[in-house]
């Protein structure tokens, strides 16, 4: 039924009306913009999150290279140093202390190695290696006893072409730390994955290499044992 001049007029003053009308238009737009700027707001706080998880990482690994070459057990100030199972596991546990708001033994692992020469040949050899944390981590460069008289691709640590070598008769203590990070908001913005870092320092003092690990009855953090304990 074709529509009477009344009404079509009525329609017109309604559309003329809406045309006119601003109210609300604020808040309309705050409406279709927010996701948009909530978006943005949330991908901002998990790149900042994200760049804070890596350089605490990095900050521990630090941390533990630089205490694990001052370590050392002795009974009088000229003795050779000895290194102890408890003076591992307390580098350890002042890693474990470093990382607690981000769980560091709990979703990752740290591998620390003493790189050191064979006899007087200056080939390298990883001499020892320790071990914490929950996830199933093994050194990029090899296990302990890996050398370089039996493995001709080991050359040091460290990244290719600028391996790091230990000197005849001294050591460095190699620190490598894998940790799984996982996004504030899951994977939304940024896939979960393995941050890893790698710090190295030359021993202090004088150190006993031959005597290795020794057992002070303490537990022995191998590389084999996985725990956050």
């Amino acid at each position: 039924m074709p529509l009477r001049l009344p009404h079509i007029r009525r329609f017109r003053r309604f559309t003329r009306h809406l045309r006119g009308d601003t109210s609300g238009l604020a808040l309309l737009e705050f409406a279709l913009s927010l996701p948009l700027f909530l978006g943005l707001g949330m991908f901002g706080v998990e790149v900042a999150w994200f760049a804070v998880t890596s350089m605490n990482v990095s900050q521990i690994s630090l941390t533990i290279a630089d205490n694990a070459a001052r370590m050392g057990q002795t009974g009088s100030s000229s003795a050779t140093k000895t290194i102890y199972r408890s003076d591992i596991n307390s580098i350890f546990a002042g890693a474990a202390k470093q990382g607690e708001n981000i769980d560091l033994l709990q979703n990752g692992r740290i591998v620390l190695s003493s790189l050191e020469t064979l006899g007087a040949s200056g080939k390298q050899t990883i001499r020892w290696q320790r071990c914490k944390g929950m996830k199933h981590y093994n050194s990029a460069y090899g296990p302990e006893n890996t050398n370089e008289s039996s493995n001709r691709s080991f050359v040091g640590m460290g990244p290719p072409g600028r391996e790091i070598r230990a000197p005849n008769g001294d050591a460095v203590m190699y620190v490598e730390i894998f940790y799984e990070y996982q996004g504030l908001f899951g994977d939304m913005f940024l896939p979960n994955k393995v941050i890893k870092q790698e710090a190295a320092f030359p021993i202090r003092d004088d150190r006993n290499l031959s005597a290795q690990v020794a057992n002070d009855g303490a537990a022995d953090p191998a590389c084999n044992v996985y725990s956050a304990s």
